[in-house]
Order: C-alpha cells, then structure tokens, then sequence
C-alpha cells in the first residue's frame, strides 16, 4: 500500500500528518511505529491523523505516539493540525475548531504562528511525594490534556533528561499509564526553559507544546508569574503561554502560541 503524507513540525516536535477525512485508512500500531521510525521510515515524534468529527467541530483530531500507541493530546501536534486542517476548509478562515480525546480545541492563525485554545488542566498535585535517585528536586505533577512531571532545576543543560526522565515517567506513583517528564529553569520572572522526556516517544525530544504548558503553570503558581509566560525549547523556539486563574489553583482560557511548519510531503510504502 502506498501512503500519502505531510510532514511537519512545531518547535522541533515533529510529526507524519495523514488525511483520513474518507476513512480508508486503519493504520496498525506497527505501521505507525514504522512510519515514525528515524532510520527506515519517514521520521518523527508522533503521527496525527485528520478524521471527519462526529460532534459539530470542523474535524477530528488522532494522535499516535511514536511507539503507535494513541494518545489524548499534543499541544505541538494541534498547532500543526491546525495549520494544516485550516488549508482543508471550504473558505478561508481564521481559526479552525477540532475534537480531541481531550476535548474540543481551537486553533487560531495568528500572523506566523498558530495559537491553541487548550483544555482546562486538572488533577494538580503541588508535590507528588515521588522521588528518584539522583534528582534533589521536588516532583510537580497537572495534567494540561496528557499527565506531566515537572522538576525545576538549577543546572538545565547538565541535567541527565533521558534518565531522570525514564525513571519518572515509569514511577509507581503515575502507574498505570505514566507520565511526561519536564526539567524547567527560571531564567527571569516571566521567562522559562524546559527540557522534556516524552512518554511514548521514550525520549527527549526538541519541544512538547503540553509540557511547555505544564511548567509555566507550575512556575505561576510557584512564584505568582503574570500570563503569558515564555518558553525555550530545546529545539531553539520561544514560545508563549497565556492563561487566566480560575479560584485557587484552577486555569481557563489557556493558550499555546508558536510555529507549525510544513516540511515536506511524500509517499511511503507500508
């Protein structure tokens, strides 16, 4: 069978893109694998699949992980999805709406970059108790649409993020499913740098669009940091968290403001 892709990426999170609004496609989560693969496939962090919606939105969004296995959300992955879906629609348009195991998003086409509408966080836990050996920080953990760990460290580029994130992101305290696992620095008030290890993907990758989230809401809620917040990369992007409090400890209108690029688009064998 011969596939029909787009590759693209957001802040380095890159992905194979497939139109699926016919649903001829059931692609097995060894093909995904295969596809994602850096070696003998096209290459990339996850897979993000364009599907007609079943509850009023403009489409559907699916998103695989690297290892094929679905997950709820990717914040980089729906900036993507949204630059991508708008140059489906009918008519032009500013913004494109699309549904989520997460929920309902919005993406909105702002000059350059793409802006996400995301879901409220929940399931906040200031200090989770868990440790692991080697990192003398204390573990935060949200869940801003797919569970996040967030460590804030003095020394970002020294810190071990494939060990330190492996060990977190199977700790008995996220079990069964795991978790995300970012390493975030404080570099002025309202400006942050994180580093994060992806569950499925099972390594660092240059950006996570719901990680980036994850640690400027902890870093508000630290230090009382004003939206928006800024957010290095590793792959080298700034991008921009805005949110507003909702009571004590409670987000709404939360946004994720960056690049989504198209790359190249081809056709593979599977």
């Amino acid at each position: 069978m011969l596939l029909h892709f787009y590759k693209m990426n957001g802040a380095g999170n890159d992905f194979v893109v497939v139109d699926n609004r016919d649903l001829s496609l059931n692609l097995s989560q060894d093909q995904i694998e295969h596809l994602c693969d850096r070696h003998r496939g096209v290459g990339a962090d996850g897979l993000l699949a364009v599907e007609p919606a079943e509850n009023g939105a403009d489409f559907k969004f699916r998103y695989y992980n690297a290892d094929g296995g679905e997950a709820e959300m990717c914040g980089n992955g729906a900036r993507c999805f949204g630059r991508f879906t708008a140059a489906l629609l009918d008519e032009p348009a500013e913004s494109v709406s699309f549904e989520t195991i997460a929920g309902t998003l919005t993406a909105e086409l702002v000059e350059d970059n793409i802006r996400i509408a995301m879901s409220e966080p929940f399931d906040l836990q200031l200090d989770t108790g868990a440790t692991v050996p080697g990192l003398d920080a204390p573990l935060r953990f949200i869940n801003t649409g797919v569970p996040h760990a967030v460590a804030f460290v003095d020394d970002l580029p020294a810190t071990d993020v494939v060990k330190h994130g492996a060990a977190i992101r199977f700790h008995e305290h996220f079990a069964p499913k795991g978790t995300n696992a970012n390493f975030a620095t404080v570099l002025s008030p309202d400006h942050i740098a994180i580093r994060t290890y992806e569950r499925g993907v099972e390594d660092e990758t240059l950006a996570c669009g719901t990680g980036m989230v994850a640690c400027a809401l902890m870093h508000h809620l630290l230090t009382g940091a004003p939206s928006p917040i800024k957010v290095d990369v590793k792959g080298g992007d700034t991008l921009e968290i805005g949110f507003e409090k909702d009571g004590e400890e409670g987000f709404k209108n939360v946004t994720l403001t960056g690049p989504a690029d198209f790359v190249f688009e081809g056709d593979i064998e599977i």
